[in-house]
């Protein structure tokens, strides 16, 4: 996204190879509605916690004013298709890196309001106890709009952006990094493992069959990008395989602001926004799922409400869709939330 797209966006807020043709589920299974998000929200990350959805923070465009920042949790139970409240966060912040082990979930960085700007990095790192999120450590480094994976006890942070030089409040503030962190809950150590292959922001991560897999994103002053790697954690590998196709519809890359989520042995990729050179710009509807035997992509049905900046979760064989933008940039931020079972 160039700097001319963050004033669109900042503007609008206050005012490869492809199988299976146009996709295998006809389109009465494919998504469906269920109970909207409390608030609105999109640059907002969800994790599976205790057996439903947990998502916080977010922003969301107010007519006349600032960027509204949120402070708001959220949980979905699926059992019952019904949102509750949750604490909130220590302070306001949009896109926090939210994850979840089997013993708690984490909110780490992303980016707050201070005297220098909306934008600026944080590098707090918070855990959800029953009445409140308490403090739990400092990122070293700072990375926003990053990736968030957990493997074996081990939270992964992989790919962003962070300031370039000391200026750190405002969009233009940031460029893209590779950096690749890894905060061990066992012993609260962070390390430092082998940077992604490319710098980029606004990807989208999965873990499957022990591997984490970062596919889109998108580089400051350039395009999307449908790169897609596996990186694995035992041997601090990675490889680059087959990208998320370009859409037809929209004559772009799917690539930032996109969200995926592993079920039934596939990646599944979603949404993402795209800009047009001098403005303006459009959502992706398209739903994309990957099979990593194959290295193919084929594409699923389209997305009910296309939407960017979202979160996805998979609980079971069944892939969620929470919140968003419904256009492109800040106009429309949404509580929509709409599942996808996937089917053989």
């Amino acid at each position: 996204m160039t700097q001319m797209d963050r004033r669109t966006f900042l503007a609008a807020s206050v005012g490869g190879a492809v199988a299976g043709g146009t996709g295998f589920w006809p389109r009465e299974e494919g998504w469906r509605s269920l109970a909207s998000a409390p608030w609105s929200a999109q640059e907002i990350y969800c994790a599976v916690w205790r057996g439903g959805i947990l998502t916080a923070g977010g922003l969301v465009g107010r007519p006349g004013g600032q960027l509204h920042i949120e402070d708001r949790t959220a949980f979905y139970s699926p059992a019952d298709d019904r949102w509750t409240e949750e604490p909130k966060l220590p302070a306001p912040r949009h896109h926090p890196m939210i994850v979840a082990t089997d013993e708690a979930a984490y909110a780490l960085g992303g980016y707050g309001r201070s005297e220098a700007g909306d934008w600026t990095a944080m590098t707090e790192v918070w855990r959800l106890e029953d009445d409140a999120w308490v403090a739990a450590g400092t990122m070293p480094q700072r990375q926003c709009e990053t990736v968030g994976a957990v493997v074996e006890g081990r939270i992964h942070l992989i790919t962003g952006r962070a300031p370039v030089g000391a200026p750190n409040g405002n969009w233009s503030d940031q460029g893209d990094i590779d950096l690749h962190q890894v905060w061990s809950l066992a012993d609260g150590r962070w390390e430092t493992a082998r940077p992604n292959p490319m710098a980029r922001n606004s990807a989208a991560a999965a873990v499957l069959d022990g591997a984490i897999w970062v596919a889109g994103g998108r580089r400051v002053g350039g395009s999307g990008t449908g790169q897609l790697d596996r990186y694995d954690p035992a041997e601090d590998r990675w490889d680059t395989l087959r990208p998320i196709p370009r859409s037809f519809a929209a004559n772009n890359q799917v690539g930032g602001g996109l969200a995926m989520a592993a079920a039934g042995g596939k990646l599944i990729a979603f949404g993402g926004e795209w800009f047009r050179s001098g403005g303006g710009g459009g959502v992706f509807a398209e739903t994309w799922i990957y099979d990593p035997a194959a290295d193919v992509w084929s594409e699923g049905p389209a997305m009910k409400t296309p939407r960017h900046g979202l979160g996805a979760a998979a609980i079971g064989d069944t892939v969620y869709a929470v919140s968003g933008g419904a256009v492109v940039s800040g106009g429309a931020a949404s509580g929509t939330l709409e599942a996808f079972d996937l089917k053989p």
